[in-house]
Protein backbone atom coordinates (compact mmCIF):
# COMPACT_ATOMS: atom_id res chain seq x y z
CA UNK A 1 0.00 0.00 0.00
CA UNK A 2 1.62 3.02 -1.00
CA UNK A 3 2.35 6.36 1.76
CA UNK A 4 1.78 9.78 1.13
CA UNK A 5 3.11 12.87 3.01
CA UNK A 6 1.03 15.65 3.62
CA UNK A 7 0.79 19.37 4.61
CA UNK A 8 -2.54 21.05 5.73
CA UNK A 9 -3.90 23.46 8.61
CA UNK A 10 -6.41 22.59 11.20
CA UNK A 11 -9.40 24.95 11.71
CA UNK A 12 -7.08 27.42 13.86
CA UNK A 13 -4.90 27.60 10.70
CA UNK A 14 -1.76 25.82 12.40
CA UNK A 15 0.16 23.77 10.19
CA UNK A 16 -0.43 19.87 10.32
CA UNK A 17 1.96 17.16 8.43
CA UNK A 18 2.24 13.64 8.97
CA UNK A 19 1.89 10.82 6.29
CA UNK A 20 -0.76 8.25 5.37
CA UNK A 21 -0.91 4.65 4.03
CA UNK A 22 -3.93 4.60 1.81
CA UNK A 23 -4.73 2.88 -1.50
CA UNK A 24 -4.40 6.41 -4.04
CA UNK A 25 -3.88 10.08 -3.56
CA UNK A 26 -7.79 10.29 -3.75
CA UNK A 27 -8.24 8.17 -0.51
CA UNK A 28 -5.51 10.54 0.88
CA UNK A 29 -7.19 13.62 -0.11
CA UNK A 30 -10.66 12.43 0.94
CA UNK A 31 -9.30 11.32 4.69
CA UNK A 32 -7.39 14.79 5.44
CA UNK A 33 -10.70 16.47 3.87
CA UNK A 34 -12.95 14.38 6.71
CA UNK A 35 -10.74 15.53 9.63
CA UNK A 36 -11.56 18.98 8.40
CA UNK A 37 -8.49 20.32 7.30
CA UNK A 38 -7.29 22.18 5.06
CA UNK A 39 -5.07 20.77 2.27
CA UNK A 40 -1.91 22.28 0.99
CA UNK A 41 0.19 19.17 -0.76
CA UNK A 42 0.01 15.60 -0.71
CA UNK A 43 3.03 13.44 -2.10
CA UNK A 44 3.24 10.14 -2.50
CA UNK A 45 6.77 8.99 -1.18
CA UNK A 46 8.48 6.94 -3.72
CA UNK A 47 11.41 4.32 -3.48
CA UNK A 48 12.71 2.44 -0.77
CA UNK A 49 11.24 4.57 2.33
CA UNK A 50 7.86 4.65 0.95
CA UNK A 51 6.97 1.62 2.03
CA UNK A 52 9.41 0.54 4.53
CA UNK A 53 7.39 -0.17 7.18
CA UNK A 54 4.75 -2.04 5.38
CA UNK A 55 7.04 -3.66 3.58
CA UNK A 56 8.31 -5.04 6.83
CA UNK A 57 7.54 -8.74 8.11
CA UNK A 58 4.07 -9.51 9.15
CA UNK A 59 3.25 -8.42 12.88
CA UNK A 60 3.76 -11.75 15.00
CA UNK A 61 0.52 -12.14 17.33
CA UNK A 62 2.58 -12.26 20.41
CA UNK A 63 4.01 -9.07 19.71
CA UNK A 64 -0.11 -8.09 19.79
CA UNK A 65 -0.61 -9.69 22.79
CA UNK A 66 1.97 -8.13 24.57
CA UNK A 67 1.05 -4.62 22.93
CA UNK A 68 -2.40 -5.75 24.50
CA UNK A 69 -1.36 -6.32 27.74
CA UNK A 70 0.48 -3.48 28.02
CA UNK A 71 -2.07 -0.86 26.77
CA UNK A 72 -4.29 -2.69 29.26
CA UNK A 73 -2.19 -2.09 32.16
CA UNK A 74 -1.94 1.76 30.90
CA UNK A 75 -5.83 2.30 30.66
CA UNK A 76 -6.17 0.96 33.87
CA UNK A 77 -4.03 3.00 35.63
CA UNK A 78 -5.78 6.13 34.55
CA UNK A 79 -3.49 6.89 31.24
CA UNK A 80 -5.13 8.65 28.81
CA UNK A 81 -5.16 6.52 25.68
CA UNK A 82 -2.67 9.09 23.32
CA UNK A 83 -0.44 9.27 26.08
CA UNK A 84 -0.61 5.41 26.48
CA UNK A 85 -0.13 4.83 22.62
CA UNK A 86 2.76 6.98 22.25
CA UNK A 87 4.72 4.90 25.30
CA UNK A 88 4.27 2.02 23.21
CA UNK A 89 5.25 2.99 19.92
CA UNK A 90 8.44 4.32 21.62
CA UNK A 91 8.60 0.44 23.03
CA UNK A 92 7.92 -1.07 19.53
CA UNK A 93 11.02 -2.31 17.60
CA UNK A 94 8.82 -4.18 14.96
CA UNK A 95 9.16 -1.20 11.76
CA UNK A 96 4.94 -2.00 10.82
CA UNK A 97 3.99 -2.53 13.64
CA UNK A 98 5.42 0.61 15.27
CA UNK A 99 4.32 2.62 11.78
CA UNK A 100 0.85 1.10 12.62
CA UNK A 101 0.37 2.44 16.29
CA UNK A 102 1.81 5.63 14.92
CA UNK A 103 -1.20 5.86 12.48
CA UNK A 104 -3.77 5.30 14.86
CA UNK A 105 -2.42 7.73 17.78
CA UNK A 106 -2.74 10.31 14.69
CA UNK A 107 -6.28 9.03 13.92
CA UNK A 108 -7.22 9.39 17.48
CA UNK A 109 -5.54 12.72 18.13
CA UNK A 110 -7.99 13.84 14.76
CA UNK A 111 -11.05 13.10 16.17
CA UNK A 112 -11.59 9.11 15.43
CA UNK A 113 -12.83 6.29 17.45
CA UNK A 114 -10.44 3.92 18.94
CA UNK A 115 -12.33 1.28 17.69
CA UNK A 116 -12.63 2.82 13.99
CA UNK A 117 -8.65 3.80 13.82
CA UNK A 118 -7.59 0.26 14.78
CA UNK A 119 -10.32 -1.05 12.07
CA UNK A 120 -8.04 0.34 9.28
CA UNK A 121 -5.45 -1.75 9.83
CA UNK A 122 -7.10 -5.24 9.48
CA UNK A 123 -4.38 -6.59 7.96
CA UNK A 124 -2.77 -6.60 12.06
CA UNK A 125 -5.02 -7.15 14.02
CA UNK A 126 -8.16 -9.88 13.26
CA UNK A 127 -11.62 -9.01 13.24
CA UNK A 128 -12.41 -10.38 17.08
CA UNK A 129 -9.08 -8.03 18.30
CA UNK A 130 -11.22 -4.96 16.56
CA UNK A 131 -14.79 -5.91 17.62
CA UNK A 132 -13.67 -6.69 21.42
CA UNK A 133 -11.79 -2.64 21.71
CA UNK A 134 -15.35 -1.87 20.51
CA UNK A 135 -17.14 -3.12 22.68
CA UNK A 136 -14.78 -2.33 25.65
CA UNK A 137 -15.15 1.42 24.08
CA UNK A 138 -18.73 1.59 23.86
CA UNK A 139 -19.17 -0.16 27.62
CA UNK A 140 -16.20 2.12 29.47
CA UNK A 141 -14.54 -1.20 30.31
CA UNK A 142 -11.76 -1.00 27.83
CA UNK A 143 -9.39 -2.63 30.33
CA UNK A 144 -11.28 -5.30 31.22
CA UNK A 145 -11.66 -6.54 27.51
CA UNK A 146 -7.76 -5.39 26.80
CA UNK A 147 -6.73 -8.08 29.15
CA UNK A 148 -9.29 -10.72 28.02
CA UNK A 149 -8.41 -10.77 25.00
CA UNK A 150 -4.74 -11.14 25.45
CA UNK A 151 -5.58 -14.03 27.79
CA UNK A 152 -7.75 -15.33 24.98
CA UNK A 153 -4.80 -14.97 22.39
CA UNK A 154 -2.31 -16.46 24.96
CA UNK A 155 -3.84 -19.30 25.34
CA UNK A 156 -4.75 -19.93 21.53
CA UNK A 157 -1.21 -19.30 20.50
CA UNK A 158 0.04 -21.89 23.27
CA UNK A 159 -2.23 -24.62 21.56
CA UNK A 160 -1.38 -23.81 18.35
CA UNK A 161 2.31 -23.83 19.50
CA UNK A 162 1.41 -27.49 20.63
CA UNK A 163 -0.02 -28.37 17.46
CA UNK A 164 2.96 -27.05 15.63
CA UNK A 165 5.58 -28.87 18.01
CA UNK A 166 3.63 -32.33 17.18
CA UNK A 167 3.77 -32.00 13.48
CA UNK A 168 7.36 -30.47 12.73
CA UNK A 169 8.84 -33.84 14.38
CA UNK A 170 7.62 -35.96 12.61
CA UNK A 171 8.06 -33.54 9.27
CA UNK A 172 11.91 -33.44 9.55
CA UNK A 173 12.33 -36.90 10.53
CA UNK A 174 10.57 -37.80 7.28
CA UNK A 175 12.15 -35.28 4.80
CA UNK A 176 15.41 -36.16 6.41
CA UNK A 177 14.73 -40.06 5.59
CA UNK A 178 13.26 -39.26 2.09
CA UNK A 179 16.66 -37.43 1.20
CA UNK A 180 18.61 -40.14 2.56
CA UNK A 181 16.58 -42.53 0.43
CA UNK A 182 17.20 -40.25 -2.31
CA UNK A 183 20.91 -39.95 -2.45
CA UNK A 184 21.24 -43.77 -1.90
CA UNK A 185 19.50 -44.19 -5.23
CA UNK A 186 20.98 -41.63 -6.86
CA UNK A 187 24.33 -42.53 -5.81
CA UNK A 188 24.97 -45.41 -4.05
CA UNK A 189 23.01 -48.00 -6.57
CA UNK A 190 24.51 -46.57 -9.60
CA UNK A 191 27.98 -47.88 -8.29
CA UNK A 192 26.56 -51.55 -7.60
CA UNK A 193 24.30 -51.55 -10.39
CA UNK A 194 27.63 -50.98 -12.80
CA UNK A 195 29.40 -53.90 -10.52
CA UNK A 196 27.04 -56.06 -11.36
CA UNK A 197 26.45 -55.27 -15.04
CA UNK A 198 30.19 -56.62 -15.42
CA UNK A 199 28.57 -60.37 -14.58
CA UNK A 200 27.01 -60.68 -17.19
CA UNK A 201 24.30 -62.80 -15.04
CA UNK A 202 20.76 -61.97 -14.89
CA UNK A 203 19.87 -60.12 -11.43
CA UNK A 204 17.47 -61.24 -8.72
CA UNK A 205 13.79 -59.64 -8.81
CA UNK A 206 14.48 -57.52 -6.08
CA UNK A 207 17.97 -55.87 -7.04
CA UNK A 208 16.82 -55.14 -10.23
CA UNK A 209 13.06 -53.72 -9.15
CA UNK A 210 15.95 -51.19 -7.11
CA UNK A 211 17.74 -50.50 -9.94
CA UNK A 212 14.99 -49.63 -12.61
CA UNK A 213 13.87 -47.32 -9.61
CA UNK A 214 17.36 -45.48 -9.28
CA UNK A 215 17.71 -45.02 -13.29
CA UNK A 216 14.03 -43.71 -13.24
CA UNK A 217 14.67 -41.21 -10.32
CA UNK A 218 18.62 -39.97 -11.82
CA UNK A 219 17.39 -39.42 -15.16
CA UNK A 220 13.73 -37.91 -14.24
CA UNK A 221 14.16 -36.31 -10.87
CA UNK A 222 13.91 -32.67 -12.42
CA UNK A 223 10.37 -33.60 -14.27
CA UNK A 224 9.42 -35.55 -10.75
CA UNK A 225 10.11 -32.58 -8.29
CA UNK A 226 8.44 -30.06 -11.39
CA UNK A 227 5.37 -32.20 -10.92
CA UNK A 228 5.33 -32.18 -7.08
CA UNK A 229 5.51 -28.42 -7.26
CA UNK A 230 3.05 -28.23 -10.00
CA UNK A 231 0.40 -30.75 -7.43
CA UNK A 232 1.41 -28.67 -4.74
CA UNK A 233 0.66 -25.23 -6.02
CA UNK A 234 -2.19 -27.05 -8.12
CA UNK A 235 -3.77 -28.13 -4.72
CA UNK A 236 -2.98 -24.36 -2.96
CA UNK A 237 -4.80 -22.66 -5.97
CA UNK A 238 -7.83 -24.98 -5.87
CA UNK A 239 -7.97 -24.24 -2.13
CA UNK A 240 -9.30 -21.33 -2.72
CA UNK A 241 -12.36 -22.18 -4.47
CA UNK A 242 -15.41 -23.38 -2.42
CA UNK A 243 -15.82 -26.64 -3.84
CA UNK A 244 -11.41 -27.39 -3.24
CA UNK A 245 -11.50 -25.72 0.16
CA UNK A 246 -14.51 -27.96 1.29
CA UNK A 247 -12.76 -30.95 -0.27
CA UNK A 248 -9.11 -30.34 1.01
CA UNK A 249 -10.37 -29.36 4.63
CA UNK A 250 -13.14 -32.08 4.87
CA UNK A 251 -10.15 -34.61 3.91
CA UNK A 252 -8.08 -32.98 5.95
CA UNK A 253 -10.34 -33.61 9.30
CA UNK A 254 -10.48 -37.55 8.35
CA UNK A 255 -6.69 -38.26 7.91
CA UNK A 256 -6.06 -40.61 10.92
CA UNK A 257 -4.32 -39.20 13.69
CA UNK A 258 -3.87 -36.04 12.54
CA UNK A 259 -7.67 -35.53 11.93
CA UNK A 260 -8.83 -36.24 15.71
CA UNK A 261 -5.96 -33.64 16.40
CA UNK A 262 -7.02 -31.39 14.34
CA UNK A 263 -10.85 -31.54 15.21
CA UNK A 264 -10.31 -31.16 19.00
CA UNK A 265 -8.12 -28.29 18.36
CA UNK A 266 -11.11 -26.22 16.52
CA UNK A 267 -13.67 -27.73 18.65
CA UNK A 268 -11.49 -25.55 21.34
CA UNK A 269 -10.78 -22.58 19.53
CA UNK A 270 -14.35 -22.65 18.55
CA UNK A 271 -15.60 -22.52 22.39
CA UNK A 272 -12.87 -20.19 23.70
CA UNK A 273 -14.14 -17.78 20.96
CA UNK A 274 -17.22 -17.43 20.92
CA UNK A 275 -17.17 -17.23 25.41
CA UNK A 276 -14.58 -14.82 25.63
CA UNK A 277 -16.74 -12.45 22.56
CA UNK A 278 -19.83 -13.49 24.67
CA UNK A 279 -18.67 -12.70 27.90
CA UNK A 280 -17.06 -9.37 26.36
CA UNK A 281 -20.87 -8.51 25.49
CA UNK A 282 -20.52 -8.67 21.31
CA UNK A 283 -24.26 -9.57 19.94
CA UNK A 284 -24.33 -13.40 19.04
CA UNK A 285 -24.60 -13.06 15.46
CA UNK A 286 -21.73 -10.85 15.28
CA UNK A 287 -19.95 -13.50 17.94
CA UNK A 288 -20.72 -16.44 15.40
CA UNK A 289 -19.68 -14.73 12.39
CA UNK A 290 -16.40 -13.72 14.18
CA UNK A 291 -15.99 -17.13 15.11
CA UNK A 292 -16.43 -18.80 11.44
CA UNK A 293 -13.75 -16.56 9.96
CA UNK A 294 -11.12 -17.39 12.87
CA UNK A 295 -12.15 -21.27 12.62
CA UNK A 296 -9.55 -22.39 9.47
CA UNK A 297 -11.84 -25.04 8.24
CA UNK A 298 -13.84 -24.44 5.46
CA UNK A 299 -16.16 -27.60 6.92
CA UNK A 300 -16.35 -26.11 10.14
CA UNK A 301 -16.74 -22.33 8.09
CA UNK A 302 -19.94 -24.39 6.68
CA UNK A 303 -21.20 -25.59 10.54
CA UNK A 304 -21.13 -22.20 11.74
CA UNK A 305 -23.45 -20.42 8.71
CA UNK A 306 -25.94 -23.05 10.02
CA UNK A 307 -25.65 -22.14 13.33
CA UNK A 308 -26.14 -18.34 12.28
CA UNK A 309 -29.42 -19.49 9.97
CA UNK A 310 -30.64 -21.18 13.11
CA UNK A 311 -29.81 -18.65 15.77
CA UNK A 312 -31.03 -15.61 12.98
CA UNK A 313 -34.47 -17.71 13.12
CA UNK A 314 -34.91 -17.80 16.59
CA UNK A 315 -33.84 -20.83 17.25
CA UNK A 316 -30.69 -22.85 19.42
CA UNK A 317 -27.20 -23.07 19.03
CA UNK A 318 -26.48 -26.61 19.84
CA UNK A 319 -29.35 -27.93 17.48
CA UNK A 320 -27.23 -27.28 14.10
CA UNK A 321 -23.81 -28.29 15.79
CA UNK A 322 -25.69 -31.96 16.71
CA UNK A 323 -26.41 -32.24 13.16
CA UNK A 324 -22.43 -31.98 12.31
CA UNK A 325 -20.31 -35.15 12.31
CA UNK A 326 -17.39 -32.53 13.73
CA UNK A 327 -19.43 -31.72 17.04
CA UNK A 328 -19.25 -34.99 19.66
CA UNK A 329 -22.47 -35.28 21.47
CA UNK A 330 -21.26 -34.20 24.95
CA UNK A 331 -20.41 -30.61 23.33
CA UNK A 332 -23.59 -29.85 21.96
CA UNK A 333 -25.19 -31.29 25.19
CA UNK A 334 -23.13 -28.60 27.21
CA UNK A 335 -24.11 -26.02 24.69
CA UNK A 336 -27.92 -26.93 25.08
CA UNK A 337 -27.60 -26.77 29.00
CA UNK A 338 -25.64 -23.41 29.07
CA UNK A 339 -28.54 -21.87 26.30
CA UNK A 340 -30.90 -22.86 28.78
CA UNK A 341 -29.55 -22.03 32.01
CA UNK A 342 -28.26 -18.92 30.67
CA UNK A 343 -24.71 -19.85 31.17
CA UNK A 344 -23.38 -20.11 27.69
CA UNK A 345 -20.18 -18.73 28.50
CA UNK A 346 -19.33 -20.94 31.28
CA UNK A 347 -20.10 -23.75 29.90
CA UNK A 348 -18.28 -22.80 26.67
CA UNK A 349 -15.32 -22.17 28.86
CA UNK A 350 -15.34 -25.46 30.36
CA UNK A 351 -15.43 -27.22 27.07
CA UNK A 352 -12.21 -25.39 25.36
CA UNK A 353 -10.23 -26.10 28.98
CA UNK A 354 -11.53 -29.76 28.41
CA UNK A 355 -10.25 -29.85 24.46
CA UNK A 356 -7.22 -27.92 25.60
CA UNK A 357 -6.76 -30.94 28.02
CA UNK A 358 -7.34 -33.58 25.23
CA UNK A 359 -4.87 -31.44 22.88
CA UNK A 360 -2.22 -32.25 25.13
CA UNK A 361 -2.81 -35.42 25.61
CA UNK A 362 -3.42 -36.07 22.28
CA UNK A 363 -0.33 -34.77 20.81
CA UNK A 364 1.87 -36.69 23.85
CA UNK A 365 0.10 -40.11 22.50
CA UNK A 366 1.05 -38.89 18.84
CA UNK A 367 4.68 -38.43 19.75
CA UNK A 368 4.61 -41.83 21.37
CA UNK A 369 2.92 -43.66 18.25
CA UNK A 370 5.00 -41.75 15.51
CA UNK A 371 8.55 -42.31 16.72
CA UNK A 372 8.23 -45.93 16.62
CA UNK A 373 6.05 -45.87 13.15
CA UNK A 374 8.77 -44.29 11.32
CA UNK A 375 11.57 -45.94 12.46
CA UNK A 376 9.99 -48.87 11.40
CA UNK A 377 8.99 -47.68 8.26
CA UNK A 378 12.66 -46.46 7.94
CA UNK A 379 13.82 -49.49 8.93
CA UNK A 380 11.72 -51.35 6.15
CA UNK A 381 13.06 -49.03 3.18
CA UNK A 382 16.49 -49.23 4.23
CA UNK A 383 16.34 -53.06 4.54
CA UNK A 384 15.11 -53.42 1.58
CA UNK A 385 17.57 -51.28 -0.12
CA UNK A 386 20.81 -53.26 1.43
CA UNK A 387 19.13 -56.66 0.81
CA UNK A 388 18.57 -55.98 -2.55
CA UNK A 389 22.30 -54.64 -2.99
CA UNK A 390 23.68 -57.09 -1.48
CA UNK A 391 21.65 -60.13 -2.55
CA UNK A 392 23.42 -60.90 -6.40
CA UNK A 393 26.83 -61.08 -3.93
CA UNK A 394 25.60 -63.68 -1.87
CA UNK A 395 23.97 -65.10 -4.31
CA UNK A 396 27.46 -65.62 -6.50
CA UNK A 397 29.25 -66.49 -3.08
CA UNK A 398 26.43 -69.21 -2.67
CA UNK A 399 27.75 -70.47 -6.33
CA UNK A 400 31.16 -70.27 -5.42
Amino acid sequence: MPTFKYIAKDADARPVNGQLAVENRAAAIDALRKRKLTIISVEEIKGKAAGSAFAAKKVKPEEIVIFSRQLSTMVDAGIPILQALDSLQDQIVHPLFKKVIGTIREDIQHGNSLSAAFAKHNSVFVPLFINMIKVGETGGVLSAVLDRVSTYMEKSQKLQGKVKSAMIYPIVVVSMAMLITVLLLVKVVPTFAGIYASFGKKLPAMTQLLIDMSNCLKHYILFIVIGLVAVFFGLKKWHTTDKGARAIDGFILRIPIFGPLLCKVAISRFSRTLATLIQSGVPILESLDIVSKTIGNRVLEDVMEDVKNSVREGESIAAPLSKSSVFPPMVTRMIAIGEKSGQMEKMLSKIAEFYDDQVDAAVDGLTSIIEPLIIAVLGVVIGFIVIALFLPIMTISQIV
